[in-house]
């Protein structure tokens, strides 16, 4: 028997679910900042990337039908497949041809990344009291800001120093590492947790794929969730997709100053999930929810107006991810509660349905950009409102998820 503490153990393997996604989101988040340069290199235009970013997006539909699999066979199972993928699909980035490839590689790393995420909350959620969960889960999303704060200006040298495919082969071996760490550390099949109050026994055994699919398509509840994520998702990409490209030609930002923008972003979401940690478990779910939700909104209105300077632009670029991040974060505790027999499969569900939400604001970014970046914002801001009135339904469905 281990002689370390399950206080330790758990820290440990906190640890390193904060860093194996930091991972993961760094090769995810990069592509925005430096959308410019991977195009130029490329040989395509904004349009033709924008075509990859949906694809890479859409991938995470395959997410639901993997989740089954991941409750059955453990949590282990799903970070090893889940890395493995991730690291193949840097691979191929860094040393593959041609667009394709790129795009090809961008779509196998999201697909590791949307393997990942799910085993990661599924075990967490299964560990930790509904109570005190969204202290838990919003420590592991620090790991979506670390990679704007740590991962994306790092990425930024190496494309200075060494080319743009430079990234790509650190993000490889990393995730390499990452994979025998999980065979080592990670939480296999029959794991249970300590941090549950004695006598408080963890769900029930999951059920086979038919069972849970029925489960989340017959959940009010459930659906309501995902066409919060699904509408606040497509928001946030129609500013994402083109924040970059909007402050280079705004201000001609180069390189170096992309990459402080990106940080700066990066710093006001870890604002964002830091506050979740620290308030939402005590404010309660709901109502952090529809204060995160109306904040954002009111952030994407205003952003055009703040577009007057550098400075001005990325502050609100600062207040748009902070109060996205904060309603996104808050979302999972609530989520990972709906059906807990069919958790990891429902959190796959709420990672696709984030995920198409990006593929359709990548499609429509570009377009929405030529009319300018105000049509881009108000856009946001309408599926903001859409999103709003789905959340109201959810609190009216959950009236015990505080």
């Amino acid at each position: 028997m281990s002689t370390v503490p399950s206080g330790r153990r758990h820290r440990a393997s906190l640890a390193f679910f904060v860093a194996a996604r930091t991972v993961s989101n760094t090769a995810y988040r990069l592509v925005y900042p430096f959308l410019p340069v991977f195009a130029r290199a490329l040989g395509v235009d904004l349009a033709t990337m924008s075509l990859a970013l949906s694809a890479r997006s859409a991938s995470g539909a395959l997410g639901p039908l993997i989740a089954p699999f991941t409750d059955r066979r453990g949590r282990r199972f799903g970070l090893t497949l889940g890395l493995g993928l991730f690291a193949a699909g840097a691979f191929i980035a860094f040393a593959g041809p041609g667009f394709a490839a790129f795009a090809a590689a961008l779509f196998l790393m999201t697909v590791g990344k949307y393997v990942i995420d799910p085993s990661v909350l599924a075990h967490l959620s299964d560990l930790v009291p509904y109570a005190r969960r969204g202290r838990t889960l919003a420590l592991t999303e620090l790991s979506w800001s670390l990679a704007f704060i740590l991962g994306v200006p790092a990425a930024g040298f190496l494309i200075a120093r060494f080319g743009w495919r430079s990234p790509f082969l650190a993000l490889a071996i990393l995730g390499l590492a990452g994979l025998v760490l999980a065979r080592m550390i990670a939480p296999g099949p029959g794991t249970t947790g300590a941090l549950r109050p004695e006598g408080e026994s963890l769900p029930a055994a999951a059920a086979g794929h038919r069972q849970s699919y029925k489960a989340v398509f017959r959940s009010p509840a459930a659906l309501s969730g995902i066409a919060v994520i699904l509408a606040v998702a497509m928001s946030n990409e129609l500013v994402n997709f083109v924040f970059g490209v909007w402050l280079e030609d705004s201000f001609g930002l180069k390189l170096a100053a992309l990459g402080a923008a990106a940080a700066a972003i990066g710093i006001a979401e870890f604002g964002g999930e830091g506050l979740v940690a620290a308030t939402v478990d005590r404010v309660g779910k709901m109502k952090a929810l529809v204060i995160g939700l109306a904040a954002n909104g009111l952030a994407t209105l205003l952003l055009p107006l703040a577009g007057r300077t550098t400075l001005t632009a990325v502050a609100g670029l600062g207040l748009l991810y902070l109060t996205f991040e904060y309603t996104v974060v808050t979302m999972l505790p609530v989520m990972s509660e709906i059906l807990p027999r069919a958790r990891a499969t429902l959190l796959a569900f709420y990672a696709a349905s984030f995920s198409l939400g990006r593929a359709l604001g990548s499609l429509a970014s570009p377009r929405l950009y030529t009319l300018g970046f105000p049509a881009v914002a108000l856009a946001a801001a309408v599926l903001n409102a859409l999103a709003f009135l789905f959340l109201l339904r959810l609190r009216r469905l959950t009236p015990g998820a505080h």
